[in-house]
């Protein structure tokens, strides 16, 4: 039996050392990354799709956390259904849910909801701090990605005729980005009678 890691996160901007660390210290013969939600079905979820396809019987799918296999108690739950119907075991590093599975149990289910908790209160806390800063006159939350520096480019660049996708490659930020700071810059039209 190998052992075979499964690293997951969210987005691009996370880091994802700590759990290759602790899959590498209990020795993983190969780790599959993803960085996507944990929203989707096992078969759309390029890291574990690919994890699954590697593994041999008896090979078992090793995470650092069990909310590392779905960001919710149901989505947790329905991924491990998926493996322990493929008879495909996990094994969980850390948290109350640690230790070798190859069925459901309460203690997963727990651990899992305690996960979806967890999150929850998490984002709570973030839009609690976000109010109480605006409150006081401080804007929270990402910085602005459009700079006037960027504004002007974008905006110079679409006269010129070039396309969305040619201007967010040259600019150095998302066709999202670009569609949305050309949207800002369009004056808004009377409404006519």
């Amino acid at each position: 039996m190998a052992l075979i890691g499964l690293v997951r996160v969210s987005t691009d901007k996370q880091k994802t050392e700590r759990q290759h660390d602790a899959l590498n210290a209990v020795g993983c013969i190969r780790i599959f990354e993803e960085k996507t939600s944990g929203k989707l079905a096992v078969d759309d979820r390029p890291g574990l799709a690919a994890a699954l396809d590697y593994m041999r019987p008896d090979d078992m799918l090793c995470v650092q956390e069990v909310d590392r296999l779905g960001r919710s108690l149901l989505e947790g739950l329905i991924v491990l259904n998926d493996l322990f119907q493929r008879d495909i075991a996990v094994k969980v590093l850390e948290g109350i849910a640690t230790g070798e599975h190859t069925e459901r149990s309460l203690i997963l289910d727990i651990a899992l909801a305690l996960s979806e908790d967890r999150r929850r209160d998490i984002v709570r806390k973030t839009k609690n701090g976000l109010d109480s800063a605006r409150a006081r006159g401080r804007v929270g939350g990402r910085r602005p990605v459009v700079d006037d520096d960027k504004r002007a480019a974008i905006l110079s660049r679409r006269a010129n005729g070039q396309s969305m996708r040619t201007i967010a490659a040259g600019v150095g930020v998302s066709v999202g980005v670009v569609h949305k700071t050309l949207n800002a810059a369009v004056p808004a039209q009377p409404a006519s009678d």
